[in-house]
């Protein structure tokens, strides 16, 4: 097998101005979050904490149009709408028996800063799945293009666990959640991943996602892994997660633009 030069001019090439106009808007949608999302720090320097808070909502907002426009780029607009609607369902599901029982995750509370709530579960979680939950299926498609099912799941899942080397200690520092018992990764428990990594096989398991190596989705997880980076180790006081999650979700960004797309052989 021959060295296959690294390269990302194919997500560049995703991006460019004779692409049909649905295309288009995903660009217009990616760039509005990514602007809004660096913006934040700015926010907090002028308006304090709070600001932070309405930012990052109106950032996973953004995030979740943008990765719901690429999903009908990429299936059947009833096929895109049955997976967005299976995420959301799904993650409201699994958080709210996460919080009521401690399991699969461990035993956590939300507090009552992100509003509005549905039987304890603020109704922007399902929202935060679902700008996440496609993004780790294109890495999944890119680095097991010709494996069996269960590969695919198992990267995917993996995927997206290592988003949260980044995102609990970030939303436990904001106050979002609170652990009734605090764990070794700087305060949260092991369990935790453990419980993430679960949850996101089954629900790949349940929706049967067509595995697929989009550069978009796959731009939309190397941008957050950039700026969840950048912001937890040089605005929110948080280095040490913020170092582990740039080593740990970095590993799938690498691999995943190192990987092929092309058909299997």
């Amino acid at each position: 097998m021959g060295y296959r030069k690294f390269s990302i001019r194919p997500a560049f090439c995703a991006l460019q101005g004779e692409l049909r106009p649905i295309d288009r808007l995903s660009g217009f949608f990616l760039a509005v979050w990514l602007l809004s999302m660096i913006s934040v720090p700015i926010q907090q320097w002028a308006w304090g904490e709070e600001a932070v808070l309405r930012g990052t909502i109106i950032g996973v907002l953004l995030q979740a149009t943008t990765v719901s426009v690429i999903l009908l780029r990429i299936w059947p607009a009833r096929r895109a709408l049955t997976l967005g609607l299976g995420i959301a369902i799904f993650a409201w599901a699994i958080e709210w028996i996460g919080s009521s029982t401690g399991v699969p995750f461990g035993s956590y509370h939300y507090t009552e800063r992100l509003q509005p709530q549905l039987l304890g579960v603020p109704l922007l979680i399902p929202l935060a799945w679902l700008m996440m939950v496609p993004p780790a299926w294109a890495i999944g498609g890119r680095l097991v293009r010709c494996g069996p099912r269960w590969q695919f799941v198992a990267v995917s899942a993996a995927a997206f666990t290592a988003w949260d080397f980044f995102l609990d200690p970030q939303m436990v520092h904001w106050r979002l959640w609170v652990w009734d018992e605090p764990g070794g990764y700087f305060g949260i428990p092991w369990a935790n991943f453990a419980g993430w990594f679960v949850a996101a096989a089954l629900l790949t398991v349940l929706l049967r996602p067509e595995p697929t190596s989009d550069a978009r989705l796959v731009w939309v997880y190397t941008l957050t892994w950039g700026l969840e980076a950048m912001a937890l180790i040089l605005f929110w006081g948080l280095p040490g997660p913020g170092l582990v999650g740039l080593v740990v979700m970095g590993a799938f960004v690498v691999m995943a633009w190192r990987g092929g797309k092309g058909p299997c052989p």
